[in-house]
């Protein structure tokens, strides 16, 4: 019979990539952990993992039923969740990733006060402006941009409304003026970041696409957010990203009468089976959040 925390060190070490780090993880020793795998691997009666001495990676049977490991984790936590009732303090983990941007300027502080209204609850948060993959990574919900078209996954609307703006400093725009048209940003240095892995250096104003250049480059958006306030350059950037520097004076919109191409906000998770109520409760909480930064 497969045991149910052999499920769980599996997810684990996959996640992980180490006996050792999952081992660390749960207060267990490396062998125990070695040890629950192999049990596990005898009663599925493949190999799971292909192990050497420097490296642990998922077989092709393991990659094939880290899925399912996932699913039965959650159903079990799920029924364990609804068993409680609404009113039961929220428990256990929360894991949520984020873009970097949004998640250090936006989302930090009221995750933070989420987790004081629920402290039985606890938060991992995770940055990356890579996109997670939730059936792999050890992640409960994503906050995106995008449309979200995957039928994989169900999107909760956070900020359908967002759109990406122009910005630069009031200091860039007195020492080099500011562009009339899309096509006179070619005349302009243009700060640029990666975007689902690839350059964003094609920029949609009013219909138009126009491929931008610039000196400066980093994979990391918030990075580009800050040299805009160092007036370096022009930036194309998320509402949500820039909306308190510009209220605060610090980043002037340009080009308004080009609006840039929509950026909906959503939370997604793999399915609706997830939707714990941590989860439900939480995408009520960034909703409300979220609806007072739209833009009039």
């Amino acid at each position: 019979m497969i045991r149910i925390d052999d499920l769980g060190l599996f997810t684990r070490s996959a996640a992980l990539g180490s006996f050792t780090a999952a081992a660390l993880e749960a207060d267990l020793l490396p062998g125990q952990v070695a040890a629950a795998i192999k049990r596990l691997e005898r009663e599925l009666d493949v190999r799971l993992f292909a192990r050497t001495t420097r490296s642990l990676r998922l077989t092709a049977e393991g990659e094939q039923y880290l899925p399912t490991a996932h699913s039965v984790l959650e159903a079990l936590k799920l029924g364990r969740e609804n068993l409680r009732g609404e009113n039961t303090p929220l428990r256990g983990a929360l894991q949520v990733t984020a873009p970097s941007d949004l998640g250090r300027n936006v989302l930090l502080p009221w995750l933070s006060a989420f987790r004081r209204e629920h402290p039985e609850l606890t938060l991992r948060f995770v940055l990356s402006d890579q996109v997670a993959d939730l059936f792999r990574d050890p992640v409960d919900v994503a906050i995106r941009y995008g449309s979200n078209e995957d039928a994989n996954y169900v999107a909760l609307p956070l900020a359908p409304w967002n759109r990406r703006v122009l910005v630069a400093s009031p200091e860039y725009v007195e020492r080099h003026g500011q562009p009339l048209t899309p096509d006179q940003l070619l005349e302009h240095p243009c700060l640029l970041y990666l975007q689902n892995g690839r350059v964003f250096d094609k920029w949609n104003l009013g219909g138009r696409t126009i491929q931008v250049s610039g000196p400066l480059f980093s994979d990391d958006a918030d990075v580009v957010r800050r040299w805009a306030l160092e007036g370096e350059g022009i930036a194309c950037k998320s509402w949500l990203d820039v909306s308190a520097d510009v209220i605060a004076g610090r980043l002037v919109v340009l080009l308004e009468d080009h609006p840039g191409n929509a950026s909906p906000l959503s939370m997604v998770c793999p399915h609706r089976k997830q939707i714990s109520p941590a989860v439900s409760q939480l995408y009520s909480w960034l909703r409300e959040q979220f609806s007072r930064m739209e833009r009039i």
